[in-house]
């Protein structure tokens, strides 16, 4: 890997290979398992493990706790960072959105790529949203360029296509028809809204002359993430006996630990990719001198365009189903807003090296 400053068009580069690689990976992994008798609660109960422990492994063992802060506090007689009054629930919010995305998945009746593409899309309309709010509060310093809205727009028409074009699968139902899916998209969407907002808090009030340490936020979100993410797996574990409850994704969720498939360790083994993911997904969403709009575009672009690639692969190599028309048509429109992308990265470049200058 090429050596890059912090902030350059080559780190972003870096870290989208890092994560068009890795999500590549994890969508064929899921894919796969799946199609060998692997639930999708079940499997994604292993994924989460690992991907927890990996977030959580390495960060600890890279020390990467020791955020550097601009804001100490005393909290209990210790000098503790100020910034973890809003990174702490930062975690939680992760917390959140992480079991949201595994229940959008596995609603009976409603189809995965919709799914899929809505909540993707909900993040590209919340990072400029979040971009409008930090420029009225004088957080944000910096103004959105007609490029990246010009993203924002072909990205939202991408979405579209999949939403209003997709064929649904047998006995499905129209996504807003289903009330289990709007409850769980506003979770998630509500979720999603106060991390981005809290990511960008960060990275935009940041003193002069002080690090950007991003490493130190994703350990410490990690962590809260991981307490709150262990407490739900206690509560839903126990919830038959505590609560009586009889959903059949709790049911799935209860089997997998109790009763685990023969090869679970395999299944926990590929969702190391899902824990690599997130380095990358979080580095991008917080990365230096750039808008909400625009790190919220590459991600969840980078992420789409890597769905289709492990749909394209799964097929080829393991007799998958083929991309559909209207995926190559939505892919169509995210290589348009990917041209816009360039187009504002290359003006944010040279904003950057003249205020250096």
């Amino acid at each position: 890997m090429w050596k890059t400053e912090e902030g350059s068009t080559g780190r972003l580069i870096q870290l989208c290979i890092g994560y068009f690689v890795f999500y590549v990976i994890t969508g064929v992994s899921v894919k796969y398992f799946l199609s060998t008798g692997f639930g999708d609660i079940e499997y994604n109960v292993y994924s989460t493990a690992a991907g927890t422990v990996t977030c959580l492994g390495y960060s600890i063992a890279k020390r990467w706790y020791r955020l550097q802060t601009s804001d100490p506090i005393l909290f209990l007689g210790i000098t503790v960072p100020g910034e973890l009054r809003y990174i702490i629930p930062s975690g939680v919010m992760t917390a959140v959105v992480i079991p949201t995305t595994t229940l959008m998945y596995s609603l009976k009746g409603v189809s995965v790529m919709v799914a899929m593409v809505i909540m993707r899309g909900a993040v590209i309309v919340i990072s400029r949203c979040v971009d409008a709010i930090q420029i009225k509060q004088g957080i944000l310093k910096k103004r959105v360029y007609l490029e990246e809205n010009m993203g924002v727009v072909f990205a939202i028409a991408a979405v579209c296509v999949t939403i209003f074009f997709s064929k649904n699968t047998e006995g499905a139902v129209p996504f807003y028809e289903s009330t289990p899916a709007m409850v769980i998209l506003a979770a998630y969407v509500t979720a999603y809204s106060f991390r981005i907002y809290i990511m960008n808090y960060y990275k935009n009030t940041r003193p002069p002359g002080t690090k950007l340490d991003n490493q130190g936020f994703f350990a410490t979100e990690q962590i809260s993430a991981s307490a709150t993410l262990v407490l739900a797996a206690i509560i839903i574990y126990n919830s038959p006996q505590w609560f009586g409850a009889t959903a059949p994704q709790i049911t799935q969720f209860v089997g997998a630990i109790a009763n685990p498939k023969d090869r679970w360790f395999l299944a926990f083994i590929s969702g190391t990719a899902f824990g690599v993911v997130a380095f990358f997904s979080v580095f991008i969403f917080m990365f230096k001198g750039r808008t909400a709009t625009f790190a919220g575009l590459v991600n969840r672009l980078t992420s789409l365009v890597a769905g289709t690639t492990a749909t394209l692969i799964f097929a080829v190599a393991l007799g998958g189903k083929y991309p559909a028309l209207q995926d190559w048509i939505s892919l169509g429109m995210i290589l348009i807003a990917v041209f816009f992308l360039t187009q504002a990265e290359k003006k944010r470049a040279a904003e950057l090296k003249a205020t250096k200058a």
